[in-house]
């Protein structure tokens, strides 16, 4: 890479000039840092009467540069303004390599480069020819250290921002202990103590380095023409199937025209990893998916290394809840293992109705629930309908703020509107409950939980995002042994006792279970394969525009 050629060359240049300038700044020390500072806050330049006590030129400028920077400047003005990275002990020369070096991998991390342009530093160090110029390259590293020290730690994006739905809260890094920890421990240990350690997130890295060498060897070759294609066809489109599935890794390299029994095992491994139906044919959907750029695909993993980056500092319990909604799964993970894995339905594509992603703990199930709906359901959808006809949804009971039914023949519907209707509605414990026998809480702002369904039939359907926003459960009795098993010498017997009284009852877990609703269109398989899925709500176009508008840059995208 030229950066890394630049980077060398500079390394001498500057190395030879810090022992120029760095006899300069040791006899000027911090005299006069109070008129400095008084001077800088008034907005003036240093008053005549303290010319004699002014600190260096390199004082001063390291103090006006980090002036924007609150944590920056305190840093400086803390430590008397002693070098980082510009000075011309062993330490510095160790800090100023090691950062260096981790922004010159920078792009690897699918990071907005331009941030922390390391070629750009580098340059700035060997231009640099005053105490002036070297103050400013001081304080542009510093800078560019907290800058790849948050992105690469907790994200380049605020999730927030992105789009309403990724409600994930981030805890940023503290830069003074940032600061703190690059000035006291060894620098290379610190850039690598910065970047995250999930066993997915190197998984990740490799699918993007290896994806980025694909496309730069031509990618996986021409799309496939329109039609379907099954076992015994011959001809071009054969061949062609044949070529892309070599390219992307599903098949051997073979002579074949006939789509022969090689060809039909790789197309329905293909399946299985982007989640369509392996049957072994290639249909509409299955063609489609193939058909997908690797460009497209890189997109996917460098959104979820991001999407990881999010999760740096959120444990994930050693036994966890692992729901990702493209993927329409809800997982029991128990020391990195899947020890539970059930099909679920999870909010349609519909904007209000989108299923958050965020994590928190579940504390308990309620067996044989019932079901207070929820505000909006009430007044978007069952209002209208009992101001028509006031025995309509009769599944239902009104209730009043204290939790009373209320008779249907007390209460005028068409005399209320949204705003002002004063009732709840709920469905008692029955077969026939919109949250079936069970769901599972972690309670929390959005009213997000996990829950039984009566609408089997939606659980036979490849993309299954149907509800309101809660997850629905295929298997839920069997989700609630597994987390019972834990606290109980016989889960399914106590669920079922419970069960049968048909009564509302909570089981709280005696230790609560972390549960991490998660959007990851991209993410390795159980064998370390990449697996990919729909990006049904479209976060993931959004969140890949907000790295560009970063400044992320995918190398085989340019031009």
């Amino acid at each position: 890479m030229d950066s890394a050629v630049n980077i060398a060359e500079s390394r001498g240049k500057t190395d030879v000039f810090h022992r120029n300038w760095f006899t300069m700044t040791r006899s000027t020390a911090l005299k006069g840092v109070r008129g400095l500072l008084l001077s800088v806050a008034l907005g003036v330049a240093a008053l005549p009467a303290l010319a004699q006590g002014l600190p260096s030129p390199f004082v001063q400028t390291v103090a006006a540069e980090a002036a924007a920077d609150a944590a920056i400047a305190a840093f400086y003005a803390e430590s008397g303004y002693q070098t980082l990275w510009t000075g011309e002990s062993a330490q510095d020369a160790a800090r100023r390599e090691a950062l260096l070096a981790a922004l010159s991998r920078a792009e690897d991390h699918g990071l907005p480069v331009v941030r922390y342009d390391a070629a750009k530093l580098a340059g700035l160090l060997s231009s640099a020819r005053t105490e002036g110029d070297r103050a400013r390259a001081e304080v542009a590293l510093t800078r560019a250290y907290l800058a790849f020290a948050r992105d690469v730690k907790t994200g380049a994006t605020d999730p927030k921002k992105v789009d309403p739905g990724i409600v994930r809260e981030i805890a940023r890094p503290d830069p003074a202990l940032l600061l703190a920890q690059v000035q006291t421990r060894h620098p290379a240990e610190v850039m690598q103590a910065l970047l995250p350690t999930a066993p997915r997130y190197a998984q990740l890295m490799r699918a993007k380095l290896a994806l980025e060498a694909q496309i730069a060897a031509g990618g996986w070759g021409p799309t496939l023409p329109a039609g379907d294609l099954s076992a015994g066809a011959e001809g071009d489109a054969v061949v062609m199937l044949r070529d892309r599935l070599i390219a992307m890794g599903y098949l051997t390299r073979s002579a074949t025209r006939s789509y022969d029994s090689a060809i039909q095992s790789a197309v329905q491994r293909f399946q299985l990893d982007h989640g369509l139906p392996a049957n072994g044919n290639v249909d509409e959907r299955t063609r489609d998916a193939l058909n997908i750029a690797p460009q497209e695909r890189l997109k996917s993993v460098v959104v979820a290394m991001e999407r990881v980056r999010w999760m740096h500092d959120t444990p994930l319990g050693d036994r966890h809840i692992w729901v990702n909604l493209p993927d329409f799964t809800a997982k029991i993970v128990d020391h990195g293992k899947v020890t539970f894995e059930t099909r679920a339905v999870i909010g349609k594509d519909v904007m209000d109705q989108h299923t958050p992603e965020f994590s928190d703990m579940m504390a308990h199930m309620v067996i044989n629930p019932s079901w207070g709906v929820p505000r909006s359901i009430i007044v978007k959808e069952y209002l209208p309908l009992l101001q028509r006809n006031p025995n309509a949804v009769s599944h239902l009971q009104v209730i009043d703020n204290r939790g009373r039914v209320v008779p249907r023949g007390a209460v005028n519907f068409a005399s209320y509107s949204a705003r002002t209707f004063p009732f709840g509605l709920r469905q008692p414990p029955s077969d026939g409950n919109a949250l079936g026998l069970v769901k599972f809480m972690f309670p929390n702002v959005h009213n997000i939980y996990l829950h039984d369904t009566p609408a089997k039939n939606l659980f036979s359907h490849d993309v299954r995002a149907y509800s309101h926003g809660c997850i629905r459960l295929a298997e839920p009795f069997d989700f609630a042994y597994a987390l019972l098993a834990l606290q109980s010498d016989d889960p399914k017997g106590e669920f079922e006792r419970h069960l049968k009284t048909g009564n509302e009852t909570t089981v709280r877990l005696e230790q609560k279970v972390p549960v991490h609703l998660v959007y990851f269109t991209a993410w390795p398989g159980a064998k370390g394969q990449m697996t990919y899925r729909a990006d049904v709500y479209g976060r993931d176009a959004k969140l890949f525009q907000a790295l560009e508008e970063a400044g992320v840059v995918l190398p085989s995208l340019q031009g």
